[in-house]
């Protein structure tokens, strides 16, 4: 039975929809109102309070934190400073993704993982003959992202520090009145946006401060239908949706390289050794088979169909999530797994795993649609993640104190 996370009592007195999904087995919000719109809309216009608690957090520590670190993820954990995250993958043996996420370096000795699936079993094994303890806090641990070009104002009203110079991908420790609390340069939604990160216990009073601090600048919390559309504009993949983690698929072809995912950027072939960096080295040298892509559908195509059928055109305005068959020339080329209504860039967009050969943006493909129960094809083309970059995302701030 799903339970409620440290700020359940906050977010299901706002949660005037009851539309609620389970997320890690607890309870997170769908949409508050009836409708996302609002939701979406203060993500990208104004600042989303979005409750992320129900991701795994694990702690490792120790002299070997280090190794281990590095033994398990894609990335160079040595070129990872005390307090800079880093997003990365890990692999098994063969170079397949389990799943992805980010890691902290918390002090010298110190790393957290945050990760979407259990990984203390895979840490563990990991970590035979190292002088390292690895301890699960998701628990003790809520977690906030705070998001929107209104966030920087609202997070340096809330918080007891500067943050005008904290970079992206960068994180620091600061206080809510007299809770600590992290504060890391990181989101979900492809936007400027932060994540705090604070003990259980004091996340209803986080909570509270940050939507007292950002009444005035359109704060609204948020929930999962709106975080969908924000992170299909931004590109970014989702774990068992975009593609399969290696540990629950069933067959080799859902399981998927970094390399296939979009995600080759995060795979360090210099390092001594990692686990996967024999079976990646090699696929780096041949190039991969197939790849995430990103999609813009014609909408001509699409209102056609729907004129022929003398139905009105039917544009998803809540991002869905499945299996839609990709065609070049009537042979199946790959499929497309997350899509819907932009509003930023105003298109039809979709998340893609297509054959290399139709890789190159501006590449053209078929996409299937569906039009009173009757399979048909619009044209679609390849384009260059992401759909939307504002370059407020990685941009620094002078303090509202020196405006």
């Amino acid at each position: 039975m799903p339970v409620g996370t440290p700020f359940h009592s906050r977010t299901s007195a706002l949660c005037t929809s009851h539309n609620w999904r389970t997320w890690s087995g607890y309870l997170v919000a769908s949409s508050y109102d009836v409708l996302h719109d609002y939701e979406y809309h203060a993500i990208r216009n104004a600042a989303a309070l979005i409750d992320v608690s129900p991701l795994f957090k694990y702690d490792v520590r120790g002299r070997d934190a280090v190794r281990l670190v590095n033994r398990v993820i894609t990335r160079d954990a040595m070129k990872c400073a005390v307090g800079q995250a880093i997003y990365t993958c890990l692999c098994e043996a063969e170079g397949k993704v389990i799943q992805d996420g980010t890691v902290f370096r918390l002090a010298e000795d110190h790393y957290r993982f945050h990760l979407a699936d259990p990984a203390l079993r895979w840490l563990t094994l990991n970590a035979v003959g190292m002088e390292v303890t690895i301890q699960e806090v998701s628990e003790q641990v809520a977690a906030l992202a705070l998001q929107g070009p209104n966030s920087f104002k609202i997070l340096q009203r809330t918080v007891d520090i500067k943050l005008d110079q904290l970079r992206f991908f960068r994180f620091t420790f600061a206080k809510v009145g007299e809770i600590p609390v992290i504060v890391s340069r990181t989101g979900y939604t492809g936007d400027l946006g932060y994540e705090i990160w604070v003990a259980s216990e004091h996340a209803e009073r986080v909570w509270d401060a940050f939507m007292e601090n950002g009444q005035y600048f359109g704060i609204k919390p948020a929930g999962m239908l709106a975080l969908d559309v924000a992170r299909l504009e931004a590109g970014f993949i989702l774990l068992e949706v975009d593609y399969i983690g290696v540990e629950k698929a069933l067959i080799s072809s859902q399981k998927y390289t970094p390399f296939e995912i979009g995600l080759g950027w995060t795979v360090d072939l210099k390092k001594e050794h990692f686990v996967g960096c024999r079976e990646l080295r090699k696929e780096s040298e041949r190039g991969p088979s197939r790849q995430v892509i990103g999609l813009e559908i014609d909408l001509r195509d699409y209102d056609h169909l729907y004129q022929q059928a003398r139905l009105p055109p039917q544009i998803p305005l809540t991002a869905w999530r499945g299996g839609v068959p990709i065609y070049k020339e009537s042979r199946q080329v790959g499929h497309a797994t997350t899509g819907g209504w932009s509003p930023m860039v105003k298109k039809y967009i979709a998340l893609a795993t297509v054959q290399k050969e139709y890789v190159e943006p501006g590449s053209r493909v078929d996409f299937e649609v569906t039009v009173e129960y009757r399979r048909k094809t619009v044209g679609a083309t390849v384009v260059k993640l992401p759909f939307f970059d504002p370059p407020r995302k990685r941009a620094l701030f002078v303090s509202p104190s020196e405006t």
